[in-house]
């Protein structure tokens, strides 16, 4: 297995924790344990650090499950995160040869991982000009006969859009008539900053396996504790691999994920979540106005993150280089998702962050906007 560069993985790691302002986060301000353990009233002081459950406990898989409808217990493997609910998926369904539709711009896990596999990827193109939309008959034409499975980020990350119910009806009946499976990865549900939350792919055919975590939506990004959910037969064929890679949830965490998921703390901790992200985006949407001209973008239907377009001579990756080096500010380069000419900001930390790491980017903004292009020679 020859997999490509992970780019954005690498950048965020090398510098994420190196600089002043990190705007290259895309989740919610994390929880401290206190706030936690004050919220659910838990204790785990006795929790006994031997191995659970390897395929997460009884209860929080029961939580889990009642997510999704009509789903069980038996339908659901607790992973560490939704990485590895991803790269599970896709190491048991993916075959050299397989032609594999990943709907793009979309987080670089699944793309890297199915070319190291030896896969056909093919890009099913989101549209900015259409509300980052794929256009009209772009999945019955990318999801054709031999397609094997067909990935789709719902809320997307990096556009933050969630796609629209003719989009995904299109995709899943493109998907159901040449009998492809369906990896739904919807870690940024629940982030919505209006209206319901995004309806899930499950049940939607018996090919759908869906991925998500406590990461994003939850400000529980270090316990680590994603899922797969799937038939159970399949449940039980990820569950074999999932014996090679991590084995089991950290007990610690399982408890505190169960504990977080119990309805009525669920909903303090998305009310939390959605009332951080919705006055941040209102800082945000000032910011990108008082650029008019130079910064464009769609305001995201869900998570802490937004694909923000330019009109500067300068590529996204030295763009990025240049506030990192220049002001100790992180974002993460549009080329880095196959989009040139943009750059993807996170708006879910504090208030105080935020507006720091605008303030850095506005300088540089306005040193790039008053430098002439280059001549020709």
């Amino acid at each position: 297995m020859d997999i490509p560069p992970f780019e954005m993985e690498r950048w965020q790691s090398l510098w994420e924790n190196e600089v002043t302002y990190n705007l290259s986060e895309s989740g919610v301000a994390p929880f401290t344990l206190a706030e936690l353990r004050g919220l659910t009233g838990l204790d785990p002081s006795d929790t006994s650090l031997g191995y659970g459950h390897t395929q997460g406990s009884p209860l929080l898989r029961e939580r889990i499950a009642a997510l999704y409808p009509g789903a069980t217990a038996d339908n659901v493997l607790v992973t560490c995160g939704s990485a590895e609910a991803n790269f599970i998926a896709c190491w048991r369904l993916v075959e050299p040869g397989d032609r594999v539709v990943i709907v793009t711009p979309t987080y670089g896990q699944t793309p890297g991982l199915a070319e190291g596999l030896g896969a056909e990827v093919v890009e099913l193109p989101l549209e900015e000009q259409l509300g980052w939309q794929p256009a009209p008959g772009a999945a019955t034409g990318a999801i054709q006969a031999g397609t094997r499975l067909v990935v789709v980020t719902n809320p997307n990350n990096p556009t933050g859009a969630v796609l629209s119910t003719d989009s995904m009806s299109e995709i899943m009946a493109a998907a159901e008539r040449v009998g492809a499976w369906v990896l739904a990865d919807e870690v940024y549900a629940g982030a919505e900053l209006a209206g319901p939350v995004t309806s899930t792919a499950w049940g939607q055919s018996s090919r759908v396996v869906v991925a998500a975590s406590l990461s994003k939506a939850y400000g529980l990004p270090g316990l680590r504790i994603g899922w797969l959910v799937a038939g159970s037969d399949w449940r039980d064929e990820f569950w074999a691999r999932k014996d090679y890679t991590t084995i089991a949830p950290s007990v610690l965490s399982d408890r505190l994920a169960a504990a977080a998921l119990e309805p009525a703390i669920r909903t303090q901790i998305l009310a939390r979540s959605r009332a951080i992200l919705t006055a941040h985006l209102e800082i945000l949407s000032d910011w990108i106005a008082s650029f008019d001209g130079i910064l464009r973008y769609r305001a995201p239907d869900a998570g802490a993150i937004a694909l923000v377009g330019y009109d500067l001579e300068i590529p996204s990756a030295t763009l990025a280089e240049r506030l990192r080096v220049e002001h100790s500010t992180l974002i993460v380069p549009g080329d880095q998702f196959g989009r040139e000419g943009f750059f993807r900001i996170g708006f879910g930390y504090s208030e105080a962050h935020l507006r720091g790491g605008l303030l850095e980017l506005s300088s540089l903004l306005e040193q790039l906007a008053e430098t002439p292009p280059a001549s020709t020679p």
